[in-house]
């Protein structure tokens, strides 16, 4: 995967490049030492990760953020840790606190990985049914068996650190499946990935107002980087009048 690096302390970037060049995995495109410069790169170049401070003197990593018209998978990497609801809300990878070690940033990388895999299937399938489950339930494993699932008693999958938990009309299930295996094996037409932390039952949901989705007492948040291509999902399916 490529990267930028983008902070206004020279030191940070130093240090951010050595631990880096470590990653075998991570080639590092560029580094700038201002958002105004980064943003101006990703106008004309694509990369998959950006490495972003909050604090900086011209626009703060935040703000950059929600500018960005062709979005990477972000890292940020900050000092100040009263950003991080924002940061979630925002559908960042990860949240990196200064100073932070190599076995920290590792799991970072491999985290961003793991979600660029999973924007590379989305892609690879959201054109074609080929994919799709025929049958209408699946089985999931849980602590001590393997628990059927139908598909039609899904509401929505909240992922929760190194789990995810599966909440259906009757009950909830948690799996240490990866997110990314268990979307794969849920029919296309039907779920969606809304978040990083989200995939949602389409017609299980009850209202969309302001990149957050309704489903029965829950709200879920939409991320900034999925919204658009969801809501063109919908309008394919022709659920959804312009």
């Amino acid at each position: 995967m490529t990267c930028i690096i983008v902070d206004d302390e020279p030191l940070a970037i130093e240090k951010l490049v050595r631990q880096l060049k470590k990653v075998s995995f991570i080639e590092i495109k560029d580094t700038f030492s201002n958002s105004i410069s980064a943003l101006k790169y990703l106008q004309s170049n694509n990369v998959d990760i950006a490495f972003l401070d909050i604090m900086m003197d011209d626009i703060q990593g935040i703000t950059a953020i929600e500018l960005m018209k062709k979005r990477p998978i972000i890292i940020l990497t900050t000092a100040f840790d009263n950003y991080a609801i924002k940061a979630y809300e925002l559908d960042v990878c990860d949240y990196l606190l200064k100073p932070f070690d190599f076995n920290r940033l590792y799991k970072a990388c491999l985290k961003a990985h793991e979600c660029h895999n999973s924007k590379k299937d989305n892609k690879t399938t959201s054109n074609s049914h080929e994919n799709d489950n025929s049958s209408n339930f699946m089985f999931i494993k849980t602590a001590y068996k393997h628990q059927k699932v139908c598909f039609d008693e899904i509401l929505y999958i909240q992922g929760m650190r190194d789990y995810l938990r599966i909440f259906t009309i009757n009950e909830n299930i948690m799996t240490l499946q990866k997110f990314s295996d268990l979307e794969n094996s849920l029919p296309k037409q039907k779920f969606y990935r809304v978040h990083r932390s989200y995939l949602v039952c389409i017609d299980k949901i009850e209202s969309i107002e302001n990149k957050r989705i309704k489903i029965k007492n829950e709200i879920i948040p939409i991320s900034s980087a999925n919204y658009d291509d969801f809501i063109s999902f919908l309008k394919k399916q022709k659920i959804l009048n312009n």
